[in-house]
């Protein structure tokens, strides 16, 4: 079995200025030695993407965004915006199905697939977020909602999976360690049976409030591949000390 590089994503979400980047430098001189060990992902708001690419060089920090177009082909699409563009300015990867595009501007799962297949054909990674609701936890239907997402919103193998139960997003609550394994190990299987053992490689990210406090314990969890961070992502002695928490670098 291929072992699985981890990852350690930052989505910046809606906050930030151009003024930020520099953190991107005091990041890199808290984290270079845990570059040999996990990959290390930012994903910027779209305006800032190429400006973080350029701050990024010389260091090994991947560069990301946070959506993109369903639309693969140049076209008339106002105020959207391609992967092949994102890939153009210095992109690696872009996040598709965030809870918050799922819940805010009604995506589906067939929508979320689709940007998913225009990354990849642009060469992007996609970061593919999946999760439940707090009724839906509660309802006993976790097993349900999750699977259907990875079913119907991941095209293909050579992706990453972001498990973020959106109950525990910008809270301070996260499901117990044996409950975030259990989902990863949920997805991990739901992949498997729809790509073979490619899909079993792929890696599988929790996201939901990771922070310097928690990060450690959530390492711990098993099949957890690394953490989609969110606010704490912006503050390189934050991102760093989730960094350094993760197993593979100690």
């Amino acid at each position: 079995m291929v072992a699985r590089r981890p990852l350690i994503a930052g989505n910046w979400k809606m906050f930030g200025r151009l003024a930020g980047l520099g953190e991107l430098a005091a990041l890199w001189d808290l984290t270079r030695q845990a570059g040999a060990a996990l990959d290390m992902l930012l994903c910027p708001p779209a305006a800032y993407v190429n400006a973080a690419a350029v701050a990024a060089r010389g260091t090994q920090l991947l560069i990301g965004a946070q959506d993109c177009s369903a639309v693969s082909e140049d076209s008339a699409r106002t105020g959207e915006i391609s992967a092949a563009m994102l890939a153009d300015v210095g992109a690696a990867y872009v996040i598709v199905g965030h809870s918050e595009r799922r819940s805010l501007h009604g995506e589906s799962d067939a929508l979320v697939r689709k940007k998913a297949e225009a990354a990849l054909a642009a060469g992007l990674t996609p970061i593919i977020c999946v999760g439940e609701t707090l009724t839906q936890r509660q309802a006993g239907r976790v097993e349900e909602v999750v699977a259907a997402q990875v079913r119907e919103s991941v095209p293909a193998a050579g992706i990453v999976v972001a498990y973020e139960p959106v109950w525990a997003i910008g809270g301070d609550r996260t499901p117990s360690v044996e409950e975030i394994a259990a989902a990863h190990a949920l997805i991990r299987d739901t992949l498997a049976a729809s790509f073979g053992e490619a899909g079993r490689a792929a890696r599988i990210l929790y996201g939901g409030s990771v922070g310097p406090k928690n990060a450690a314990e959530i390492f711990t969890a098993a099949g957890v591949d690394g953490a989609l961070v969110g606010r704490a992502s912006l503050k390189a002695a934050d991102f760093a000390a989730i960094v350094l928490a993760h197993p593979a670098v100690r």
